[in-house]
Order: structure tokens, then C-alpha cells, then sequence
């Protein structure tokens, strides 16, 4: 994925195929967001800035971005999978019972990867909130940008976790991806006080 041109990514996103989808699309909202953030550091540089401060955010940016990325590429490889166990017979009582258990394990395994997103957008926003009041005015709208970039990738992640929640029958792993969803509405009331504190900024 991470080799694809954006109109081939877009092409296979919009063919009737079971993945990439919504999950792959979170995990690239985080990547944008990620990389914003690390351009809106990079141009904060010279004497009136905190060096300290934006070597970290593009250090931290930067390995986020690919991370995100790998979770992109882990997310439409489970969602294959839970495709093919879909697709399993179902003729006899035997096979059914086995196919319930393959998609039960799919889902589950399907569900980690949008759980990682909504944990990458939370470190992505205590990114935006350190950098959007240091950071270059000039670039200042891309925090925001990016703060909003990181709010669709944990909005969309929360979905696809909801979604595969109702096929995972192991209790405790549902209880966990139950925590990493409600983590998601955090993440989003943080991503719009960041982009309500720009807009107020640049509206002087």
C-alpha cells in the first residue's frame, strides 16, 4: 500500500473488494495527520522557537506516520481475512460451528488495528496541543488540519472496532476493544478544542 500511487489506492478503495475500507482509510487519516504536524515542526525552526520542542514533535511525528501506515497495511490484510472465513461452508453442523469460530478469531484480529489508530490519533493530538501554540503562525492552520485529520481517524477506527465487536465472542477481548472505542471520543473533544483555538487565532 505504502508503494501505491494515491489514484491507485483510490481506485482499489472504490472497487467492490473487501479491503482496503474504512479501517485502511483511518489508519491514513493518522498517517496525514502525522505528517502535517512533522512539516508544521520542521518549518518552526530558527532562533524565536523552541528547538527542543520540534525535534521531538518530528521525531515523534515522523515514526507515528509509519506506524500508522503499517497499521493501514495490518488493517486490509485482518479485514482479508475475515472475508475468507465468511466465505467458509457451512453445510453441516460440524462446518458451521467451525466457521463461527474462524470469523469470531478473524473479527477479533480485525479489530486490533483500528484499537492501535484511536491509540496513535491520542498521541497525535497531545502532539497538535504542544505544537499549534509554539509552532510557525505562518503554517498554523495545519495543526488544525492535522488535529482534524487525526479526529477522522479515530472516529472511523471506533466504527470498524463497534462494527467487529458484535461477531468477537472472547469477553475480555471485547471488554478491551470496548476501552480503546471509548478512548475515541477523547480524542475528538481534544481535536476540536485545538481547531477551535486556531480558528479563534487566525480570525483576529
Amino acid at each position: 500500500m505504502r508503494d501505491d500511487t494515491i489514484a491507485a489506492f483510490l481506485d482499489r478503495l472504490a472497487a467492490r473488494v473487501p479491503a482496503p475500507g474504512g479501517g485502511a482509510t483511518a489508519a491514513l487519516h493518522a498517517a496525514q495527520a502525522a505528517a502535517l504536524l512533522a512539516m508544521v515542526a520542521r518549518y518552526s525552526d530558527g532562533p524565536r522557537y523552541d528547538a527542543e520542542l520540534m525535534n521531538r514533535i518530528v521525531t515523534e511525528a515522523d515514526a507515528l506516520r509509519e506506524d500508522a501506515l503499517a497499521l493501514a497495511e495490518a488493517d486490509t490484510k485482518a479485514f482479508g481475512a475475515v472475508a475468507e472465513a465468511y466465505r467458509l461452508p457451512r453445510g453441516t453442523e460440524q462446518e458451521t460451528s467451525a466457521r463461527s469460530a474462524a470469523i469470531s478469531s478473524a473479527l477479533a484480529d480485525a479489530a486490533h488495528p483500528p484499537a492501535d489508530v484511536v491509540r496513535t490519533a491520542l498521541l497525535l493530538v497531545g502532539l497538535a496541543e504542544d505544537l499549534w501554540p509554539a509552532g510557525n503562525r505562518a503554517v498554523i492552520a495545519d495543526v488544525a488540519a492535522a488535529a482534524e485529520a487525526a479526529r477522522a481517524a479515530v472516529v472511523t477506527a471506533r466504527l470498524n472496532i463497534e462494527v467487529n465487536l458484535k461477531g468477537i465472542t472472547d469477553p475480555v477481548l471485547a471488554e478491551e476493544f470496548r476501552t480503546a472505542a471509548a478512548v475515541a471520543d477523547v480524542v475528538a473533544e481534544r481535536a476540536d478544542a485545538i481547531v477551535a483555538a486556531v480558528r479563534a487565532e487566525i480570525a483576529q
